[in-house]
């Protein structure tokens, strides 16, 4: 059942994230335009439902299908803040930006790898 309530979750939102590049197909060209609409909504979203959570709490299964499903198919970028969130709001501030800063930087020397690694393979 859980498993169900991501995946249906996790599409809606892959299919809203889809919706979205489609709306900004030429002006991506010039600047990422359909990425960043699409993390700052569901970083919008993503605060709502914890606001939502921590005055009235939130079930388990609307949790995983509104946050885990929805936002995380969605836009990971979403999970990734809820967690940099999730250390601040448990008092690891040093912790939350330790993280924030290994994974923009990791993520942008592995997407280098795998660009080298490819082209070395192909070449």
């Amino acid at each position: 059942m859980y498993f169900l309530l991501v995946f249906l979750g996790g599409g809606l939102g892959a299919i809203s994230r889809y919706g979205i590049s489609l709306l900004f197909v030429e002006s991506t060209k010039l600047y990422p335009w359909s990425t960043f609409i699409a993390n700052t909504i569901s970083c919008l979203a993503l605060g709502l439902l914890l606001g939502y959570y921590l005055q009235k709490g939130m079930d388990q299964k609307m949790s995983l299908f509104f946050i885990t499903g929805f936002c995380g198919g969605f836009s990971t970028f979403s999970s990734f803040t809820y967690d940099s969130f999730k250390l601040i709001q448990d008092g690891q501030v040093s912790m939350a930006v330790t993280y924030i800063a290994a994974s923009v930087l990791l993520c942008l020397l592995c997407l280098l790898i795998g660009i080298k690694l490819y082209t070395g393979l192909n070449s």
